[in-house]
């Protein structure tokens, strides 16, 4: 049952997070079922809690996966469910407003057991921080922009140009409105006020 379960939701190489099987099986059964389907080579064990289908591409040893895409599923966007955003110098580089590729990755999620802090998964770091709201898929865009704003200042580092120009072309791409703004951003500090009026994206959002 669990094997035909993981065939038909999961692809090869994609992480397979222990907590997110859903089917009616308690975690002191589930992990000796895993741990079977592991010995009998229909399963590889990539950390604790994590595991990953095998597929027919021969990669030498070499792990199929990173420590990067685990985060993604673990913390961000896992089958079709968003629960957390990239944030921080992560963010600045994904959209071009900065240069500096960050080594720590900054995700926040609805995962995150507390206000910050740094997990590591196989020996990479991640910082993990709670959003100030609940994230759902009708909110991630604009809670991932009020937090950058929060900071901004902090993640340019004057190597990038136009940086109005890019946030107002953002928040176009990402259809974020006045009222999305309106409903969260007094979840936030006097600045994002201050921010949104200095670069003019205020007069962009409507």
């Amino acid at each position: 049952m669990l094997y035909d379960y993981l065939l038909k939701n999961y692809k090869a190489y994609e992480p397979i997070i222990t907590a997110d099987i859903d089917l009616n099986i308690p975690g002191n059964s589930l992990r000796p079922m895993l741990k079977s389907l592991v010995d009998a080579g229909k399963l590889c064990r990539y950390d604790a809690g994590i595991y990953y289908l095998s597929g027919d591409m021969k990669l030498k040893g070499l792990v199929p996966i990173s420590a990067s895409t685990v985060a993604k599923c673990k913390y961000i966007r896992q089958r079709g469910k968003t629960r957390g955003y990239y944030t921080g110098y992560t963010f600045a580089n994904q959209i071009g407003l900065s240069l500096q590729v960050p080594y720590v990755q900054e995700i926040v999620s609805n995962e995150a057991s507390a206000k910050i802090r740094e997990i590591e998964i196989k020996g990479q770091r991640f910082i993990l921080r709670k959003p100030r709201a609940e994230i759902t898929e009708e909110n991630y865009k604009v809670l991932q922009l009020l937090d950058f704003l929060t900071d901004l200042d902090k993640y340019l580092d004057g190597s990038v140009g136009n940086v109005s120009e890019r946030l107002i072309q953002l928040i176009k791409d990402e259809n974020i409105s006045k009222n999305d703004i309106d409903t969260y951003i007094g979840l936030y500090p006097v600045r994002v006020y201050k921010n949104l009026y200095e670069t003019g994206v205020v007069y962009a959002i409507t």
